[in-house]
């Protein structure tokens, strides 16, 4: 393989499997991994970073792989009390993970910013690549049901994903700055390929191409655009993407999604069980197994995706 950065963009779980298979298969410092934070809130007087945690958590060997969130090993101290005087327990937190949120929240009103915060504690953690906020200004999702206007976290944890979903807001994503390690990286002369995770388009990568200028820098650059679908055979791996797909009328389908980031893909890459699609998406298309269970194929699917770069150039984006 031929060398130079890699940024990858990221949700939670289903991105953080793949941005583990890079880790595994590049140099550290040639991967820069970029987290939504759409998805953060403030809940019992904390600070949480969902995705940038289970980015951190996965990247240091610590996640909860029985839970597919939160800590190995957890313990429910805490949670456990909580509820016995009368808390508010829908949002679980344990024990190791609740000291992370404590940490975080003091540093934010300390006045440091959350990149910053979470190199602290990646390295404090042992990740070697660096995993960054795609904002240091705070960018809230917001979903737009038949229940009215509701805090992702209320939509995706409280209410188990069960309303209908009609409309998706961005909350501060006008006015929030893109982070300038990306916009660097976007621009560097060695940048190799920008990967778009097998995250949920619309709740985990549009929040990041919602912020002012980096829409624009991913379309600009020289690299290959690379984007994993999340739907494989039209069933979403993780989450609610099918879901929210047909709620929001779009066919749940490997090409609905790459339609979503048309304008910036210079590649895409698609399950086997989607590979009769291929010739209809109009690029350039990479067929291998997406469905990632273990580590061998995390790995081999970052070597498959970084292959498919490789092939196409690093002038695609010009």
């Amino acid at each position: 393989m031929s060398g130079g950065s890699v940024v990858a963009l990221s949700g939670g779980i289903g991105g953080a499997k793949l941005a583990l298979g890079l880790s595994r298969v590049l140099p550290p410092e040639e991967l820069l991994i970029v987290a939504n934070t759409g998805d953060d809130f403030e809940h019992l007087g904390l600070s949480i970073s969902p995705d940038l945690d289970t980015l951190m958590y996965t990247l240091a060997g610590l996640a909860n792989a029985e839970l597919g969130w939160g800590r190995r090993d957890e313990t429910w101290a805490f949670m456990d009390t909580l509820a016995a005087i009368g808390g508010d327990t829908w949002f679980r937190l344990g024990d190791r993970d609740l000291a992370v949120h404590v940490e975080r929240t003091r540093r934010l009103a300390a006045g440091e910013p959350l990149s910053a915060i979470t190199a602290e504690l990646c390295t404090r953690l042992g990740v070697r690549p660096r995993v960054v906020p795609m904002s240091d200004d705070p960018v809230r999702t917001r979903l737009r049901t038949e229940e009215g206007w509701l805090d992702f976290q209320h939509y995706f944890v409280r209410l188990q994903c069960r309303p209908v979903v009609q409309e998706i807001a961005f909350a501060g994503a006008a006015t929030a700055r893109p982070q300038p390690a990306l916009l660097h990286a976007l621009g560097a002369e060695g940048l190799r390929a920008v990967i778009i995770c097998p995250s949920n388009p619309f709740i985990s990568i549009e929040p990041i191409l919602a912020v002012p200028g980096l829409r624009p820098a991913l379309a600009a650059c020289r690299a290959p655009v690379i984007a994993v679908s999340p739907i494989v055979g039209g069933r979403a791996v993780k989450g609610p993407t099918a879901k929210m797909m047909a709620e929001l009328g779009l066919a749940p389908s490997a090409a609905a999604v790459a339609a979503r980031y048309r304008d910036l893909l210079d590649g895409y890459v698609i399950d086997h069980d989607d590979a009769a699609a291929a010739g209809d998406l109009g690029l350039p298309v990479t067929v291998t197994a997406t469905v990632m269970t273990t580590l061998a194929e995390r790995e081999a699917l970052a070597r498959a995706v970084l292959g498919a770069a490789d092939a196409l150039g690093g002038d695609a984006g010009a």
